[in-house]
C-alpha cells in the first residue's frame, strides 16, 4: 500500500518538473532525465491499473468496502483493517465507499489487471497472456554449495534422542498425560495465579521424580534423596528439553502433552515465577550445530560425503540390486566421516548420530514437503490455466456451492498453484519456524482472551512473523502475480500464537497425503472386476475419476469458505488452509467418498495406512 502511495506522490512531483520544463525550456530537447521519468510514468501508469476497478488494492478477490484517505487507494473490510491495525496507519481516516443497492457493477475478479469473468470461467484474451507468468515451482534458495547449506541448516536440525534420553522422555510423557496443568491454570479464578502456576509446576515435578524412583530407584535416591527441586535444575532442564526436541523431529506425537509441556515453560520462564520456584526449566534445543561446534567437529558438515551419509533411499521405481548399492554407498559414506573427525570430544558413534539427525531432517521433508510438489504435479497435468476442458472447470463463485471468493478458472489456477508452492516453503523451513516459534513462546508475555474457541494465550510472535514474512515475499517474487490477501495472521484470536501456528501448518501433509495416496491406489483397486466396473459406470473409468477428485479438491478447498468471516477465512494466508479443513470436514458428503474408503482412508487426523 506504501508502495502505491509513494509512486502516486512521485508521479506528481514529475508532472510538477515537466510543467516547469517545458515553460522554461521550450526549445530544449529532452535529455535522459525526460526518458527516465516517461519510463517512470509508464511503470506508475501501468500500476495504477493494477487492480479492477471496484475491487480491493490489496487482495484484488474482494470487492473495495472503504477509502483511505491517506493511502489514495481502496481496500475491503479485511484488509483494511489487517494493514490499518499497527503504526502510523491507525490514525488514517478512511471512508465508506457507496454503492447503489448495496452492489457492485464491477467486474468479478483480476489477475494481473485485467478483468475476468468467472460465471462461465473464461480464460483471458490472447493479448494478455503473453504478460502472465509461466507456472512456477518455488525452491528454497541454498548456499554455493551443499556443505555450506547443510551447515547453516544444521543450526535448527534437532539431534536424535539416544537410548538415555528416550527413558526419560517417556517418564515426562506419562507425568503430562496425567497432569492438569492448563485446566488448573487457563481459568478465570480470583485466586493468585503465580500461586497456582508454582503449585502446578512443583506437582509435575513431584510426579516426574516420583516416576524415576519408580523405574530406578539407585538412580532416584542419588537425585532425590534429601534434594530440593532447585538441587535438581540441571535434571528438569534436560527432560524439558528432550520433550521438546523429541516435537519438533515427530510432529504426529505427543499430540496433548506438547501443549501442556510449553504452557508450563511459557509459565515458568516468568520473572515472579522463576524467583518463586528457585530454578530455571529452560535451556537452548541441542541441535546438530551446536553439539559439532562445541566438539570442534563441524568440519565434518563441510566434506563432500554427507551429501552420500544422509542421503534418503526411496524404494521408489528402483532394482532391489540398485537400492542395496545406494545403501552400500551411504554407510561406506558414514564409516569414512565418523573414522575421519573423531577427536578427543568428538566419537565415531557421536558423529553417526549427527549424520543420523541430518537424515531425519530429510525425512520429514519427503513426507511433509513432498505432497505439496505431488500435488502440483496433479495440477500441472490435469489441467491449464487457459484452455478448460469440459466439466473439470476450477471456476468458483461467491455465494455458489459454499464458496467465499470469485474467481475464473485462470485466476484459481494461479492461486491454487501459489498456495501449493506456499505450503511446500513453509513445509521446507519448518524446523527454522520452530525454533522461531520456541523462542516467541518463551520470551514473551501473554494473556488469556476469549478468541470464540475458548480461552487462548495471545501472544506476540516477532520471530516467526519476520520468518512468515521473508517466505512470503520470496513466493511472491518467484510467483510474478500474487493472487489474494498476502495477510499473515499471528497473536490474533485466529493464531493465538506461536505454537497455534505451528499445529497450523503441521496439519498440511495430513490433509494432503491421504488425497495422494487414494489418487495412487486407485489402479490397484480397480484391478478387481466389480470395483473396475463401478469406477467405470460412475465416474467414467479411472483417469476421469481422478480428474473429479483432484477438480472438487482444487475448487472447493480453495474457495474462501471454512469461517463464518473473512477475518478467518478468506484469501489471506491462513485462510487458504482453513479451507481445506473445510472440504475435510465434507469427504463423507463426496461421491466418491466410497473410494477413499476402498483404499484404506481412515481419516485426516495423521494416521496412515499400508
Amino acid at each position: 500500500m506504501g508502495d502505491s502511495a509513494d509512486r502516486k506522490h512521485r508521479l506528481e512531483e514529475i508532472l510538477q518538473r515537466e510543467d516547469h520544463f517545458d515553460s522554461d525550456n521550450e526549445n530544449d530537447s529532452p535529455g535522459q532525465d525526460t526518458a527516465d521519468e516517461d519510463q517512470l510514468m509508464n511503470e506508475d501508469l501501468a500500476a495504477a491499473q493494477a487492480t479492477a476497478e471496484g475491487f480491493c488494492v490489496e487482495c484484488k478477490d474482494q470487492e473495495s468496502f472503504y477509502s483511505c484517505e491517506q493511502c489514495a487507494e481502496d481496500f475491503c473490510e479485511v484488509c483494511y483493517a489487517m494493514i490499518h491495525r499497527t503504526g502510523n496507519r491507525v490514525r488514517h481516516i478512511k471512508k465508506e465507499i457507496f454503492k447503489p443497492n448495496g452492489k457492485s457493477a464491477t467486474p468479478a475478479a483480476s489477475i494481473n489487471g485485467v478483468s475476468a469473468s468467472s460465471s462461465k470461467g473464461s480464460s483471458l484474451s490472447d493479448e494478455t497472456l503473453t504478460d502472465l507468468p509461466e507456472a512456477k515451482v518455488i525452491v528454497s534458495s541454498g548456499s554455493s554449495t551443499f556443505g555450506d547449506w547443510i551447515l547453516e541448516r544444521s543450526k535448527y536440525i534437532p539431534m536424535r534422542l539416544d537410548l538415555g534420553e528416550r527413558k526419560l522422555l517417556r517418564l515426562l510423557e506419562a507425568a503430562l498425560n496425567v497432569s492438569e496443568y492448563t485446566d488448573k491454570v487457563d481459568i478465570l479464578s480470583y485466586t493468585s495465579k503465580a500461586k497456582r502456576i508454582v503449585h502446578q509446576i512443583k506437582d509435575l515435578c513431584a510426579i516426574i521424580s516420583g516416576l524415576v524412583v519408580a523405574n530406578d530407584y539407585r538412580r532416584g535416591q542419588e537425585l532425590f534423596a534429601d534434594k530440593s527441586f532447585e538441587d535438581n535444575e540441571e535434571f528438569f532442564q534436560i527432560i524439558f528439553e528432550i520433550g521438546r526436541r523429541h516435537k519438533i523431529m515427530n510432529p504426529e506425537k505427543m499430540r496433548s502433552a506438547y501443549g501442556k509441556l510449553m504452557y508450563l515453560l511459557m509459565d515458568s520462564s516468568m520473572d515472579e515465577i522463576e524467583s518463586t520456584l528457585g530454578f530455571s526449566c529452560i535451556i537452548p534445543i541441542k541441535t546438530v550445530h551446536g553439539f559439532l561446534e562445541e566438539r570442534g567437529g563441524l568440519n565434518v558438515l563441510r566434506n563432500d560425503l554427507v551429501a552420500d551419509a544422509t542421503k534418503e533411499i526411496i524404494s521408489d521405481g528402483k532394482t532391489r540390486q540398485q537400492i542395496t548399492l545406494e545403501i552400500r554407498k551411504k554407510e561406506r559414506a558414514i564409516e569414512a566421516l565418523s573414522r575421519k573427525y573423531a577427536n578427543g570430544n568428538l566419537t565415531p558413534d557421536e558423529i553417526k548420530v549427527c549424520l543420523y539427525s541430518i537424515g531425519d531432517n530429510h525425512s520429514f521433508l519427503r513426507t511433509n514437503r513432498d505432497p505439496c510438489d505431488k500435488m502440483l504435479k496433479y495440477l500441472t497435468t490435469f489441467f491449464h490455466p487457459t484452455n478448460i476442458e469440459d466439466g473439470f472447470s476450477l471456476a468458483i463463485r461467491s455465494g455458489s456451492q459454499g464458496a467465499r471468493l470469485t474467481h475464473n478458472h485462470e485466476t484459481q489456477y494461479w492461486y491454487i498453484n501459489q498456495t501449493l508452492n506456499l505450503w511446500r516453503e513453509i513445509a521446507h523451513e519448518m524446523f527454522y519456524l520452530w525454533m522461531m516459534s520456541d523462542d516467541d513462546m518463551l520470551d514473551n508475555d501473554y494473556r488469556l482472551r476469549d478468541t470464540g474457541q475458548g480461552l487462548q494465550r495471545l501472544q506476540s510472535c516477532p520471530a516467526v512473523s519476520k520468518a512468515m514474512h521473508t517466505i512470503l515475499h520470496k513466493a511472491q517474487q518467484k510467483a510474478g502475480t500474487w493472487v489474494g490477501s498476502s495477510v499473515i495472521h499471528l497473536g490474533d484470536s485466529n493464531v493465538p500464537n506461536a505454537f497455534m501456528f505451528i499445529d497450523k501448518y503441521n496439519q498440511v501433509a495430513r490433509i494432503l497425503n491421504p488425497i495422494i495416496t487414494t489418487l495412487e491406489k486407485i489402479d490397484d483397486i480397480a484391478k478387481d472386476e466389480g470395483i473396475h466396473t463401478y469406477i467405470r459406470e460412475n465416474f467414467g473409468g479411472v483417469t476421469n475419476l481422478r480428474k473429479q477428485i483432484v477438480c472438487d479438491f482444487f475448487r472447493m478447498a480453495f474457495d474462501g469458505s471454512g469461517a463464518d468471516n473473512f477475518f478467518s477465512a478468506g484469501s489471506c494466508i491462513d485462510g487458504r488452509l482453513t479451507s481445506a479443513w473445510n472440504w475435510c470436514s465434507q469427504i463423507e458428503k463426496k461421491p466418491f467418498f466410497p473410494i477413499f474408503l476402498l483404499t484404506g482412508f481412515v481419516g485426516f487426523d495423521g494416521e496412515t495406512w499400508s
